[in-house]
């Protein structure tokens, strides 16, 4: 029998409330304090705050992953950015890891704190967000740098992003080009009024061009902002590597959607899919 929204609600409570007890006991052993409300993550899995240390303002982030999961680059992947260099971002300082024996595992990664405030609240953007040239230049030699840093990291392998394409759109893709990239440019994890590019899990090689891609079907609901996110990246976005970007993205945001994660996109990534596909 499938749990009532009743259901759903009180155990994602109590879930919450767990994990402000770990975010509590990695702030102890840290000798941090928390001093703003915690932001929390896709579905709960994470929990982050402001903190106070001794030597100044950080930020403290925990995770928590059921003990078979909890593993390989991703897990890894905020303290191996720790090499990469020229970008505005955190950069972890300090680690711990616990167990429910069997059960979960949290990881807590105490953070060099990036001022500024972030451009979404959500992944998505729901409303224009108007950005200097300066920012949207400081991104695009952003993503220079990271494109042109090496690593053995993989975002998703090329078996694993042709059957996303063709499990959620029946099209068949390869990857022509491959690069460094971020794996999951939102809105949420890009801060203003100066650049600062956040949450580094999943970054490692990519397809060609698909943080561009990322960002611009995130935008999908802000048509105006979309628009600028298309003439940034135009000689990325507009060539057939940009193509296979922008349909691995779109696939992999659908599958998204289908789970109940901004429905509201489904429409406009259908749209481009069909568009791009004839």
């Amino acid at each position: 029998m499938e749990p009532t929204a009743a259901e759903v609600a009180e155990a994602d409570r109590q879930f919450a409330e767990w994990m402000r007890s770990n975010l509590a006991r990695a702030a102890e052993h840290f000798g941090v304090q928390v001093d703003g409300e915690p932001v929390f993550g896709w579905r709960l899995r994470s929990i982050s705050a402001p903190v106070t240390s001794p030597e100044g303002h950080r930020w403290l982030r925990v995770v928590s992953e059921q003990v078979q999961w909890a593993e390989g680059d991703w897990w890894t992947g905020n303290a191996d950015a720790n090499a990469i260099t020229g970008i505005r971002k955190p950069r972890v300082l300090n680690v711990v890891e616990w167990e429910i024996p069997g059960v979960r595992r949290q990881r807590a990664e105490l953070m060099t704190y990036v001022p500024g405030r972030r451009c979404s609240d959500t992944d998505a953007l729901r409303a224009e967000v108007d950005l200097p040239a300066q920012w949207w230049g400081e991104l695009r030699r952003s993503l220079d740098v990271l494109r042109a840093t090496p690593t053995t990291r993989i975002r998703k392998d090329e078996p694993a992003i042709r059957k996303a394409v063709r499990d959620a759109l029946g099209l068949s893709i390869e990857v022509p080009e491959w690069e460094t990239v971020h794996g999951d440019l939102h809105w949420a994890n890009l801060l203003q009024p100066e650049l600062g590019m956040l949450d580094w899990e999943l970054w490692g090689r990519g397809p060609a061009g698909s943080d561009a891609a990322s960002l611009y079907c995130y935008s999908l609901l802000a048509p105006r902002t979309a628009t600028t996110v298309w003439g940034a990246f135009a000689n990325v976005l507009d060539t057939p590597a940009g193509t296979t970007a922008l349909l691995y993205v779109a696939a992999r945001l659908l599958r998204r959607t289908s789970m109940g994660d901004h429905p509201e996109l489904a429409t406009p990534l259908h749209r481009l899919v069909n568009k791009l596909a004839t």
